[in-house]
Parts: C-alpha cells; sequence; structure tokens
C-alpha cells in the first residue's frame, strides 16, 4: 500500500518547534510576533497587532503576567501552523507547561481539529499521534494576573452575524457598560458596530504567515481549525490590558450538537463554540492566565432559531449582518451554501418571503439545486454539514414554520412543496415541538448572576 500524504509528510517533518515570542509597543499600538519552525527547513513568523492600546494600563501589568499572556497566544496560533505537516512532535521552547495543560492542549487539539483529520483521512487515535514536548529547563511558576478587574464592564466580542447583534442590543437594553472587540474587522462587522452606537471599539489586526498560504498552494495539509478558542484566549488577554471582568461570547447551545462520527468519535465543526469547550477554557483560564476573567457565552441557553426570533425585531440590522463565509470577503449572501440556506430557513417565519429577498437577493427556497443541503441539514442525507448551524432538529422546525408560513397560498416554493410531500408525513409531532423549541431555556450555562434576566425577557 501507498503511503498517504499525511504519512510522507509526517515522515519528512516529525518535530513541530513553537520557538519564541517578542512584543513591542509602537506608537499607541501592541505589536506581538511569534517564532515557529518546522524541521527541516520550513518557519513561521505571524504578528498580532492591538490597537489603540492605553500605555499606563499595560505599563502597570507585571511582565511576567503579560508575557504569560502572549505565550498562550502563541500556544494558540499553533494549530494554524502545525496542521500542514502534523508533525508527531510539538516542542515547546517558548515557555513553560506542566502535565495538566499538556493534557489541556492536546484535547484542544484532538477536539477542535476533528474536521480537520476527517477531511483528511487521517488516524489520530494512534498512541503516537502527538506527543508536546515542553522545556525542562523553564521553571513552572505561577503567572496568574491576581488583580481585580473591573466589574461594571463587558467586552463583547462582534464578528458580522445576527447572534452578536442580539448580544448587543439586549446588553444596550439593560444599559450595560459595553465595548465591542473585532479582530480584522468585516464590512458587515464594522456596519454592525455603527448602527448599534456602540462606541470606540477595540480592533486588533491578525496577520496570517505568507508561507502558510505558499505551503496550502504546493499541497501541504490544510483545514479547519478551532478558532473560537483562539477568540476565547485573544479576548481574555483584551480583557487583562484594557480592564474587563466580563467576556460576553455569542455562542448558542445549538453548537454542542456534532456532525459525524469518526473513528469512534463524535466530531463537531463548532466545538470551540460548545459548552465543552467554555467549561474547560473557564477552569484552564482560572488557574493559569487570570482568576478574575469570567469567559461565558450570553446566548448559551438558546437555540439559533430562538436567536432568529429576536433578530427579527431589529430592522437596523437586516441589510448589513452577513453570516456567510463564502461571501464574506464581497460582504454578500453566496446564496448557495448550507449556512446561506439555515439562516434563510431560520429567519423565514419571522420576517417573510419580502424582507428575506430584499436581504439575500432571492428566495432560496424556490432553488432547486438545494434540494440535497435541506436533506443535510435535517439529517436524511449523509450528515449536517460543516457550517456553523443548528441542530437537525431546529432546521427541521425552521422548515416546518416556513411551511406553515407558507401553506395558506398556492404556488409554494419547490424545497417546500418537496417537504411538504416528502419530509412533513415523517414527522407528527412538529407543531408541538416547534412551540417547545422556542420557548426553550438550557441551564447549562455560564452566565452570571442577574444576566439571565435580561435574556429570558428577550425571548418572552
Amino acid at each position: 500500500m501507498q503511503p498517504s500524504k499525511v504519512q510522507k509528510l509526517r515522515k519528512k517533518y516529525q518535530k513541530f518547534i513553537y520557538k519564541g515570542y517578542s512584543w513591542k509597543i509602537s506608537g499607541n499600538n501592541l505589536k506581538i510576533f511569534f517564532n515557529f519552525q518546522i524541521k527541516p527547513g520550513i518557519s513561521f513568523k505571524p504578528a498580532i497587532t492591538i490597537k489603540n492600546i492605553n500605555k499606563p494600563s499595560i505599563r502597570k501589568i507585571e511582565e511576567r503576567v503579560l508575557n504569560n499572556f502572549i505565550f498562550h497566544l502563541g500556544l494558540m496560533e499553533i494549530p494554524s501552523y502545525w496542521k500542514t505537516t502534523c508533525s508527531s512532535e510539538i516542542e515547546i521552547q517558548a515557555g513553560p507547561l506542566d502535565k495538566e495543560q499538556i493534557r489541556w492542549w492536546k484535547d484542544l487539539i484532538i477536539n477542535g481539529m476533528g474536521q480537520f483529520f476527517y477531511e483528511n483521512n487521517f488516524d489520530f487515535t494512534r498512541p503516537n499521534f502527538l506527543t508536546i514536548k515542553p522545556d525542562k529547563q523553564k521553571a513552572h511558576l505561577t503567572r496568574l494576573n491576581l488583580v481585580k478587574l473591573n466589574e461594571e464592564k463587558i467586552l463583547i466580542p462582534v464578528g458580522g452575524g445576527k447572534d452578536s447583534a442580539v448580544t448587543l442590543e439586549i446588553f444596550k437594553k439593560a444599559k450595560k457598560d459595553i465595548k465591542c472587540f473585532l479582530l480584522n474587522p468585516t464590512t458587515a462587522a464594522l456596519k454592525i458596530i455603527r448602527i448599534s452606537g456602540v462606541k470606540n471599539p477595540i480592533i486588533v489586526e491578525r496577520k496570517i504567515d505568507k508561507k502558510l498560504l505558499e505551503l496550502n498552494r504546493k499541497g501541504f495539509l490544510n483545514g479547519h481549525t478551532p478558532f473560537s478558542a483562539y477568540l476565547a484566549f485573544l479576548s481574555s488577554f483584551l480583557a487583562l490590558i484594557f480592564d474587563f471582568k466580563y467576556i460576553a461570547v455569542s455562542n448558542e447551545r445549538s453548537s454542542n450538537e456534532g456532525n459525524v462520527k469518526y473513528r469512534g468519535k463524535a466530531i463537531n465543526h463548532q466545538y470551540s463554540k460548545s459548552f465543552d469547550f467554555e467549561k474547560k477554557f473557564r477552569n484552564y483560564s482560572k488557574k493559569y492566565l487570570a482568576r478574575d476573567i469570567e469567559y461565558f457565552s450570553f446566548l448559551r441557553p438558546f437555540y439559533e432559531i430562538q436567536i432568529a426570533k429576536v433578530f427579527s425585531r431589529y430592522e437596523k440590522y437586516f441589510s448589513v449582518f452577513r453570516s456567510c463565509n463564502k461571501g464574506q470577503k464581497k460582504n454578500t449572501w453566496c446564496a448557495r451554501c448550507p449556512k446561506c440556506l439555515f439562516v434563510f430557513a431560520i429567519l423565514y417565519p419571522f420576517l417573510g418571503e419580502r424582507k428575506l429577498v430584499k436581504i439575500f437577493g432571492e428566495n432560496l427556497f424556490k432553488k432547486k439545486e438545494l434540494l440535497p443541503i435541506i436533506l443535510e441539514l435535517i439529517g436524511e442525507r449523509k450528515f449536517k454539514p460543516f457550517e456553523c448551524v443548528g441542530t437537525k432538529k431546529e432546521s427541521l422546525i425552521g422548515f416546518y414554520l416556513s411551511w406553515k408560513e407558507v401553506n395558506r397560498i398556492k404556488g409554494k416554493p419547490f424545497l417546500l412543496k418537496y417537504f411538504e410531500k416528502k419530509i412533513l408525513p415523517k414527522y407528527k409531532n412538529l407543531e408541538r415541538e416547534s412551540k417547545r423549541m422556542l420557548n426553550s431555556w438550557n441551564n447549562q450555562h455560564d452566565l452570571p448572576s442577574g444576566l439571565d434576566k435580561s435574556l429570558r425577557s428577550a425571548i418572552i
């Protein structure tokens, strides 16, 4: 049997090294640089720029604490570069790791990169799959930030989709002191911030080393990495240097459901948005980063379809929000991917055809070529697409409520006509289940005391 591409790359490139990091204050910006190597002959030097920092505040932070956070940002950069060769050993020369940390990072790689392993047909269950080797010369010192952070301020990462817009609006209504954070801001994210009225967002620029793109073109391995885990570490660092106790991300309960089983393990495209990751990150952060930082997902008690219902009240965002990964660079909806169809289906019951056609440019329910996607979304074909979409059950309910919305009119669009004839007869209790889901509340969450009232009031 011929060795696979993965086997060839792992044999040639056996060691990935996190050599080090450096940082400097340049004007009003904090610039951070990382140094990675893959033996033999490959090196990467990605960089991050945090804009408009408060220099006196930075200087008040103990340098060991600052270095510890930056060291961890480098650890979180590793998956994006390690994946090119999947080297069997990761050597950490930049700082210390104890045994518990090593277990934590291996767990993140295994769970957070499941989709990557699946798509590259990679057996990550082998005993020799990965060794993380710390530098034994560096003594492990407690570098926790023990300073109390501002309990009145809440940091909200904003992408460009409906979820963070909902979080912003609910916090604004509750008159909370909020500030937004944008990483490599898209047009949609900037417009959402402008419309929300929240001033002076924190802007971070992350520069991928161009060599990574060159290796991708040359046929090295490529694929999904746990991006929301990266945001967790980065937003925690921002909370430290800008004095925020709370970080409110906008992940929902739908992200807990996986996509497919592979080599005996559930593969979840949204693992780093899941409650499992959230719990593990909170525990890690309080032990190794800062005891006072509270990282939580504000929308965790809700399904995506519940968030869509709340979002339908905020018409000012309809023309600017974007969730389509394929159309992100052009600030548009591609109108042919699973994400577009899912968002269309869960908004349709609350917005109707006219408003959605204005958003998407066309009625996606009329597109016959999307039939395979609807079947994947509801679990009737293959498996749930590798996209940030809701559970199979809520996709089913989204299509049911959409069908119910147009059931009174003649000439139903193709997808809903198919749904009526082929799907609907299989499910007898969708009316009851839809009401239950739209009014449900998940008690598995980390919301700080008091914030659940603001969220509950949004769904009632």
